[in-house]
């Protein structure tokens, strides 16, 4: 019985391994304040309601004047396929507790408090369904600020707890909560939208083991085939997470990096420095060469709206997706996942972490920054694919093939062209294209191994 759950669960995440990219979306109501409150820049960004000790009551009236009018879900989903993405996750209910769907359970939901009074979950899931895109729901597990009973302790007790309202944190029970409103609300993402294929939680701070259990159980009794992350907590979920920051090395394990494009998870109207598309595809790349996913994230405006800005970055990873991809969906890492072309060494990213007494909600952005000449591998179908990464001159040399690897062709994925090349024993040389100024400086190529 264990080996025929385990060929179950390796079935159900087949076309999650194989998919490698994934939009993430965070949209609420703190979409609509865009980092600012009364008048000044918000601390916690989209998480200012605990920072600037903000009362429910109040923070909930953002949602009388929340209304999303220019939301096309159908465009929310090209955006992202033709980004070369296979899955799209988005926050059903952020830390905040405001349910972005139709909740029966909770009237603190987007139909019930705002003008808008529509279920948007319910058209970007059709949408999904319509264009073939794998669809997920992010909910926040152990952090809610409108519900009375959820306690944390990080980065000390109360410390990302709603303590305006409820100062109490030896009164708050969190099966209380758990039954009251998790439960259900997981249960109305189940069943009111057809298939879902991942949920996605977070925060899973005083979970029990129990409770996790149940509540995968729960999941597993209305959606068999839908992938649960690991922040279900307790070590339950199919694969794991490493949020703003790539594994440092290959992983055995599914694994998934959430990446933002700009600082910010949600929308922030002065957050315009984006990572380039040159930047945004090595680190695709060096995800996938250690056998992960990326899910990249972007926050949607209040009007409903994918940032320009982020348009722009996605469209131009498309492009270079459409013509290189093929060493990319269905891969698995290669025995080397990486080498530097040159003599310079990659910054040594140091998380940042916060002190037992402090309260900051500052982005801690632990992916690399430099751009050097590297390689990245995968492997698919007994042949390597050898990604050239951020370099110019007219010829590459990969020291990776000096011996081990005998080298049959060598076929440029951008052109389908069968390219020159050399190998001896100090490795194989191939000839590098010429990038124009407005292209992505990398380079796919398919090494067919005898």
């Amino acid at each position: 019985m264990c080996n025929l759950v385990n060929a179950q669960s390796a079935d159900k995440m087949d076309w999650w391994k194989d998919a490698k990219f994934g939009m993430f979306l965070h949209w609420g109501l703190y979409s609509k304040t865009a980092g600012y409150w009364k008048g000044h820049k918000a601390k916690g960004n989209e998480h200012f309601m605990i920072h600037e000790k903000i009362s429910l009551k109040e923070y909930a009236t953002i949602a009388d004047d929340f209304n999303p009018v220019n939301f096309n879900a159908e465009d929310w989903v090209l955006t992202a396929k033709n980004a070369g993405m296979k899955y799209i996750v988005i926050t059903s209910k952020h830390h905040d507790g405001f349910a972005m769907f139709n909740s029966p359970s909770s009237d603190y939901n987007i139909v019930k408090r705002t003008p808008y009074a529509k279920d948007p979950m319910k058209e970007l899931v059709e949408a999904c369904h319509k264009h073939g895109m794998k669809f997920g729901f992010y909910y926040s597990l152990g952090r809610d600020w409108e519900d009375p009973d959820v306690p944390t302790d990080w980065p000390f007790k109360g410390g990302r707890s709603n303590i305006v309202d409820y100062p109490d944190e030896d009164a708050k029970v969190f099966h209380r909560y758990f039954e009251r409103k998790v439960k259900p609300q997981v249960k109305e993402l189940l069943t009111q939208y057809g298939t879902i294929d991942i949920i996605w939680f977070d925060t899973p701070h005083d979970i029990t083991v129990e409770e996790s259990q149940e509540l995968k159980d729960l999941i597993l009794s209305i959606q068999p085939n839908c992938i649960i992350n690991s922040r279900i907590g307790n070590n339950l979920g199919d694969y794991k997470v490493q949020e703003q920051k790539i594994a440092k090395g290959l992983e055995s394990e599914p694994w998934e990096a959430c990446i933002t494009m700009g600082k910010n998870w949600g929308y922030i109207e002065y957050d315009t420095i984006y990572k380039t598309p040159e930047l945004m595809t090595r680190h695709f790349l060096e995800i996938v060469s250690k056998g992960g996913n990326l899910l990249l994230n972007n926050g949607p405006t209040a009007k409903g709206e994918i940032t320009p800005l982020a348009k722009e970055g996605l469209a131009k990873i498309g492009e270079w997706m459409d013509k290189n991809g093929e060493g990319i969906y269905g891969s698995k890492p290669w025995e080397i996942q990486n080498e530097i072309l040159t003599n310079q060494k990659k910054t040594e990213i140091i998380e940042k972490k916060e002190g037992k007494n402090t309260l900051k909600d500052a982005v801690h952005d632990a992916t690399p920054k430099d751009i050097i000449p590297e390689v990245q591998f995968t492997f698919k179908n007994g042949n390597v694919y050898a990604y050239v990464c951020s370099y110019h001159k007219p010829e590459v040399l990969i020291k990776s093939f000096a011996s081990n690897f005998k080298v049959k062709s060598v076929t440029q994925l951008s052109t389908n062209r069968k390219v020159v090349w050399k190998q001896d024993g100090v490795g194989l040389r191939i000839e590098m294209p010429n990038y124009t100024e407005n292209e992505i400086p990398i380079t796919g190529f398919k090494i067919v191994i005898r």
